[in-house]
């Protein structure tokens, strides 16, 4: 029985290896596929009858031929599942459904206030129930789900310790367990910051270089770093809290428990917390006073918009964050050398108001020789990156060596 056990998983690893060939390649013959994998043409014959037979692979037709008969073209057949993935912040869910190649079938923002996460993941439940009614996508072709989560998520435990951005109902949330009565398929969990890197070096800014950093500059500050096309996690998985740098002694309490934290200071809570205190002093001509006369109250966005307005109460207060940020940079390039960094988060919409006080502030602390040879750029794919990247890390989690058990069992379509 044994051997016989062995025998099936080789098989099925075999079926894999070819199926992840045809994935990543636009088109490829079954010779192609031999060559690669070193299984005789007879074995790749029925796997790709198989692949072909699930759903999984597509014949193309005859390609060129380099003498002899013509080849048949195969290619991968991204329709043949679904992933949903789902990023959580405290007050705004980002959830849709992607094809296997993420390509977006329908993506929407839920306002779920996730403080209490009883009550929250309840709300998820019902918003992936109706996301998957109005696709009308068969329940047995959604494959799996990728969540991205902000907070310390211990991989080996499958918990979030802490996440002082979704509140202190999430500490040691036994966060796996919570969300089996959510969601029925696989499903796959990653900090919001890694998978964000994840999506900018597959789809975004970062898919034509090999090292990477991406910067969430938002409700938190975190960073998700790519070395060599794998995720740094640390020993428990904590890597990349850059916000947690103390930059003023005894400065204002952060919600980690220390003081003078860079996110305590300009994380967006800080920065709006910050201006609707200081604008009552300022001229009534400003553009940002208006709007707080107005409402009473003004939001990011509002700052954002108002940072346009040079010398003004907003582009000052940008710059600011801006200056300090790059200070946090510079310690991660310091740390890791990557060959580009990316920001994203709301606060990466304020464009270059914010990125050159950070560049420049990175090249004021970082050692020259690296900071010089470091690209530094805005998010293309801006704030659904996390989404993006909580999609591809259910489909990456899916075709890895690791999950050979799940995939052939769900694809048989």
């Amino acid at each position: 029985m044994k051997d016989v056990a062995n025998l099936d998983y080789l098989k099925t690893l075999n079926r894999l290896k070819v199926l992840n060939l045809i994935r990543e390649n636009q088109e490829m013959s079954r010779q192609e596929l031999a060559k690669l994998t070193g299984l005789t043409p007879a074995a790749i014959t029925g796997i790709v009858r198989e692949l072909v037979q699930m759903g999984n692979v597509i014949e193309l037709g005859p390609g060129e031929s380099s003498g002899g008969r013509r080849p048949i073209k195969l290619k991968f057949n991204p329709e043949a599942g679904y992933v949903i993935g789902v990023e959580i912040t405290r007050n705004r869910t980002t959830l849709g459904i992607v094809d296997l190649q993420a390509k977006p079938i329908k993506i929407i923002e839920a306002s779920i206030n996730m403080s209490n996460p009883q009550e929250g993941l309840l709300a998820l439940k019902n918003c992936i129930d109706r996301l998957i009614n109005e696709t009308e996508i068969p329940a047995k072709k959604i494959m799996g789900a990728g969540f991205a989560l902000p907070g310390l998520y211990d991989r080996k435990n499958n918990s979030i310790k802490h996440s002082p951005n979704l509140g202190e109902g999430w500490r040691n949330a036994p966060i796996r367990d919570w969300l089996q009565d959510v969601i029925s398929v696989p499903f796959f969990i990653e900090h919001n910051s890694n998978a964000a890197a994840l999506a900018e070096y597959t789809l975004g800014q970062g898919k034509h270089v090999k090292d990477l950093a991406y910067v969430n500059l938002g409700e938190g500050l975190s960073a998700g770093v790519i070395m060599d096309d794998r995720i740094l996690y640390g020993s428990r998985g904590y890597a990349g809290e850059m916000g947690h740098v103390v930059i003023v002694e005894n400065g204002p309490l952060c919600n980690c428990g220390n003081k003078g934290c860079l996110e305590s200071l300009y994380a967006v809570p800080a920065l709006v917390r910050k201006a609707n205190n200081e604008l009552p002093l300022c001229s009534i001509s400003d553009s940002l006073k208006q709007i707080w006369e107005s409402k009473g109250q003004v939001t990011i966005e509002d700052i954002i918009t108002c940072a346009s307005d040079v010398n003004s109460y907003a582009w000052e207060l940008i710059k600011q964050a801006g200056w300090y940020m790059g200070t946090g940079v510079a310690n991660l390039i310091n740390f890791y050398n990557p060959e580009m960094v990316v920001l994203g988060g709301i606060l990466a919409g304020a464009g270059s108001v914010l990125m050159e006080p950070l560049i420049e502030s990175m090249h004021a602390h970082a050692f020259p020789e690296i900071s010089k040879n470091t690209r530094v750029e805005i998010s293309l794919i801006g704030r659904q990156a996390a989404f993006y990247g909580a999609c591809l890390v259910g489909i990456k989690k899916l075709f890895s060596n690791d999950r050979t058990e799940n995939i052939y069992s769900m694809t048989v379509i």
